[in-house]
């Protein structure tokens, strides 16, 4: 696919040098490091961390399928989300579009960078209307589709995906935080053909690492290129770096939790249909369900007395009195099984 990106990039920012850090001018081993004003005394984190991770980003590489200069590492996917608002969009000029319900922090980023959000409703079902979409975003410079979706849940067609990479005139961000717990694959096996897409991925869902603040952004070698260039020097500091490059030596350990992960969301959506409690339960291919229910206020309520904490998300459009229940251990899972079913209606 022909796709000219720096058509879309800032026009204030094509001719910007970016900050050169001290460990962006020397790679490689010495004995003495006097270049960066640090602390001399090691104490295990006096040094600057690796500004472009090359150690992590390699095993991510690996285990991804894509290249390393195809991958940006950021201080949670947030940081993703407002590079790019920041990469394309000229405040009070250029505009961005997002579906809803979806992920909060794409209203926020966009308010933040002053770039107003084109907000495009789901059908009733959760549905994509591909036409809608493509008509209402026209004039964006961005458009992010969070898939698996949230708060929702499931995944849209991919065939739906890749037909809104191909004929939106513009960069198209398929957020995949919760891709590790769907049966359809992830876009990144799209990248090679489309220079318009990025896809942002987390480490904070299925790999167990929410603590840490590590996000993942894959696009085009040039897309990643001119992220780096406007990102802070860095980002991503060495414990993340180092905890999670040790944590994906146990990639299956990760895929083991995983799969259990989504044999607990299954028990607990069969059990969750069996409850009076409940009105609707909505298909997951997430690691956590939507319930719809008679009054969320009150469900809600009742189960913090109770020590248990779920997600209220009455105040997303086509959700109300809906909440949103993360997958927990069986242990978890049961109690608050136990919990709803003692609920009275």
């Amino acid at each position: 696919m022909n796709f000219d990106l720096e058509k879309y990039i800032r026009p204030d920012l094509l001719g910007m040098k970016p900050y050169s850090s001290a460990r962006d001018e020397f790679e490689g081993d010495a004995s003495i490091y006097l270049d960066a004003n640090e602390n001399p005394f090691d104490n295990g984190v006096n040094r600057y961390p690796d500004p472009m991770q090359k150690k992590l980003k390699g095993r991510i590489a690996s285990i991804k399928g894509v290249g390393v200069d195809q991958i940006f590492l950021g201080n949670g996917s947030d940081e993703c989300i407002d590079l790019l608002f920041r990469l394309f969009c000229r405040p009070n000029i250029d505009r961005a579009a997002t579906i809803v319900p979806s992920y909060g922090m794409y209203a926020v980023s966009s308010r933040i960078n002053q770039v107003e959000l084109t907000e495009i409703l789901l059908n009733d079902d959760f549905s994509m209307d591909v036409e809608r979409i493509l008509r209402e975003s026209a004039d964006c410079k961005l458009l992010f589709l969070c898939s698996p979706n949230n708060p929702t849940g499931h995944t849209f067609p991919k065939s739906q995906l890749i037909r809104i990479v191909e004929e939106f005139r513009g960069i198209v961000v398929v957020d995949e935080a919760y891709i590790d717990f769907s049966e359809e694959s992830s876009m990144v096996l799209e990248l090679m053909k489309f220079k318009n897409l990025a896809i942002s991925q987390t480490f904070s869902k299925a790999y167990g690492m929410a603590g840490i603040r590590l996000g993942l952004l894959f696009g085009s070698e040039d897309l990643i290129s001119w992220i780096n260039k406007i990102k802070p020097p860095y980002n991503v500091n060495q414990l993340t770096q180092d905890f999670a490059f040790q944590k994906l030596q146990e990639i299956e350990r990760v895929k083991t939790e995983i799969e259990t992960i989504k044999s607990e969301r299954n028990w607990l959506r069969k059990e969750l249909l069996g409850l009076q409690q409940i009105n609707e339960v909505y298909p997951s291919d997430s690691n956590f369900i939507l319930v719809k229910v008679e009054d969320a206020n009150k469900l809600y309520n009742y189960l913090i007395n109770k020590g248990l904490v779920v997600r209220n998300r009455s105040n997303q459009p086509l959700c109300l009195n809906t909440l949103r229940l993360t997958v927990g251990t069986s242990s978890e899972n049961r109690e608050l099984i136990e919990k709803i079913s003692e609920f009275s209606v």
